[in-house]
């Protein structure tokens, strides 16, 4: 009796399938915003409610602006992009020893890079900063795993005190590496960007099962598809959405069993024009499963 009434709680938790979902995802994109006045616009002509954004250089007269006009044109910011400085690698040679806080080189930088995002964040009205932090290293035992938490504890309070949140771009490792980290930084403000495409480039989980292990700390997704690496040296191919290996019916689904209410950011990493087209796309196609899976 007592199995029977929890199989009844928990199937009343569960969203129904073909569930509107539309505002609890609400679907964005990228945005460059060193001149705000100029490019934001454009995320509301294209259709769009919500942006994450990329700065070159962060200034308190900058973020009043970038305020004010997400505030003119009813623009919701999710996070700000923050990289750098220094080269990045995007492979598997270079890459773990060139990305985030994770090679040392560099370390001491992007600590300080990040802080300024950070109060760029708080003065602009963004409630996020988010990046690639590396790749974390598998063994919880790695002198740089070690040092890599200590690095994102100094990190996430500073933005904690700021009243921010710090999302993971997935890919880097596995989810359930990404898990460790964030429950050993522990400091309770940390959440996930979760790039659907990534975790297949790098070759580390199938996007729909990775959300089993860290679906709790998804506050961003990355709309994005792709196919899984053959070459060993480099990553897989991101190609637009629906004609990849990712199984978006799936993950949408899953987003709804896991009650998520974050936001859907596009991605395509291409230019110009072709970018465009794939965008709104992916906007017709995200729509559709939003309302219906």
């Amino acid at each position: 009796m007592a199995a029977a009434a929890s199989q009844l709680h928990a199937a009343e938790k569960t969203p129904e399938k073909g569930r509107d979902a539309s505002k609890d995802m609400p679907l964005g994109i990228i945005m460059g915003a060193d001149e705000p006045e100029k490019s934001l616009p454009r995320v509301k002509e294209l259709g769009f409610s919500t942006c994450q954004l990329s700065v070159g250089e962060y200034s308190s007269k900058l973020a009043l602006r970038v305020k004010e006009t997400l505030a003119k044109y009813s623009l919701k910011p999710t996070s700000l992009i923050c990289m750098g400085p220094g080269n990045y690698a995007w492979n598997f040679y270079e890459g773990p020893t060139t990305i985030g806080l994770v090679p040392r080189e560099m370390r001491a930088e992007r600590i300080a890079r990040l802080k300024k995002g950070a109060d760029f964040c708080h003065e602009a009205g963004i409630p996020a900063v988010h990046a690639h932090f590396g790749f974390i290293p598998e063994n919880p035992n790695d002198v740089l795993y070690k040092e890599f938490i200590v690095a994102m504890k100094e990190v996430a309070r500073y933005m904690k005190d700021r009243g921010l949140s710090a999302y993971f771009e997935t890919g880097q490792e596995t989810p359930v590496t990404l898990l460790r980290a964030i429950e050993d930084i522990g400091t309770g403000n940390l959440g996930v960007n979760y790039d659907t495409a990534n975790l297949i480039l790098y070759g580390k989980a199938n996007p729909v099962d990775g959300l089993d292990v860290i679906g709790k700390y998804v506050r961003s997704l990355h709309a994005k598809d792709g196919f899984y690496p053959t070459d060993p040296r480099e990553l897989g191919k991101e190609v637009p959405i629906g004609e990849g290996k990712v199984n978006f019916p799936l993950v949408i689904r899953k987003l709804k069993e896991l009650n998520f209410k974050g936001h859907i950011t596009i991605e395509r990493e291409i230019s110009g024009a072709r970018q465009e087209a794939d965008i709104l796309k992916s906007k017709k196609y995200l729509e559709n499963l939003i309302r219906t899976v």
